[in-house]
């Protein structure tokens, strides 16, 4: 059963983890029980296969099955956004065949990631690609992985596609935030989200619809609090729960310095509250020893890990 998507597409939609049991092999009970966990705390979709997902660290055959598995456990309930770039046109489209196939609601795609691209060339890329694509597509704009970002008159070419629905923002810059804002304001249909946690309420006073946050795999109802408080102009509430944010951002994502901080933060520390085991995709390892105990340490302070009796989820195979 697919879920059709609103317009604009509104709130909190987890960039859901990929459990693992290895490098090749997914922790399918991790993956329901995940699933399930964000419908329960009243989220608007579920975005796989994307940065917090490591996308790019995953086979297609492991991929397919994610999308069949969340697409199947969602059934219906929430839109399931796929994540479909790619650095190959033929393998973007075979992704977004899958998700059709699956049921999801919707693709999300950046550019081309290892070769930069002019605007016109990714404005060209999205005329001839497109077309094709048997789902509503979502731009993804994360300049600092793909080298190359949607510009903002990009965006507002973009947006005059039959199926390309909205984008998710996240590379950070408030500036070009509001001036994607801006240039689609006579576009209430098109829909524009938040990556970076750490701005989520920013961004919604700039006008955006809401937030594709990382943290929202740790504790979704936290995401969700902040989106409605953000959006009833609760000031104090905002604060209050920008804090806890923060405190996610620096002591879980931002454990050691390194550019995989992020991604090893999150799985450790879904890893210690029970949703899934401490397994990454490669080429990275998990944290262990002494980042470990900072990050239990983090849990415990911001009340996430107050509970001994926390879900455990067993490893099941793919």
């Amino acid at each position: 059963m697919t879920q059709s998507l609103a317009r604009p597409l509104r709130g909190i939609i987890p960039p859901m983890v990929t459990p693992l049991i290895d490098r090749d092999t997914l922790d399918r009970p991790a993956v329901e029980h995940l699933v399930e966990r964000f419908i329960s705390a009243g989220v608007n979709g579920i975005f796989i296969l994307g940065t917090t997902g490591e996308a790019p660290g995953l086979s297609y055959r492991l991929r397919a099955s994610l999308i069949d598995q969340v697409c199947s456990a969602a059934a219906g309930r929430v839109p399931v956004l796929v994540g479909i770039t790619d650095t190959a046109a033929v393998e973007t489209l075979s992704l977004a065949r899958c998700a059709a196939n699956a049921g999801a609601s919707g693709l999300v795609m950046a550019p081309p990631y290892y070769f930069a691209l002019s605007q016109p060339e990714v404005l060209s890329y999205l005329l001839r690609i497109t077309p094709e694509l048997p789902l509503p597509v979502y731009l993804y704009n994360i300049p600092s992985l793909t080298k190359t970002n949607f510009a903002p008159e990009t965006v507002e070419a973009a947006a005059e596609l039959p199926n390309v629905y909205g984008l998710k923002d996240s590379s950070g810059d408030m500036d070009y935030f509001a001036e994607v804002i801006r240039r689609l304001a006579g576009r209430p249909d098109f829909t524009i989200l938040c990556g970076p946690e750490e701005l989520l309420a920013t961004s919604i006073g700039l006008g955006g619809h809401g937030g594709i946050a990382g943290g929202s795999n740790l504790s979704p109802e936290l995401y969700v609090s902040l989106y409605e408080a953000a959006i009833s102009h609760e000031t104090e509430r905002i604060r209050e729960l920008q804090t806890i944010v923060m405190s996610i951002s620096k002591g879980i994502y931002h454990a050691q310095p390194e550019g995989s901080a992020y991604l090893r933060g999150m799985k450790c520390a879904l890893s210690l509250l029970g949703y899934c085991q401490n397994v990454m995709a490669e080429p990275y390892e998990p944290y262990g020893g002494e980042e470990r105990e900072s990050i239990r340490t983090t849990l415990a302070d911001i009340g996430l890990l107050a509970d001994e009796d926390a879900p455990r989820v067993a490893p099941g195979k793919d």
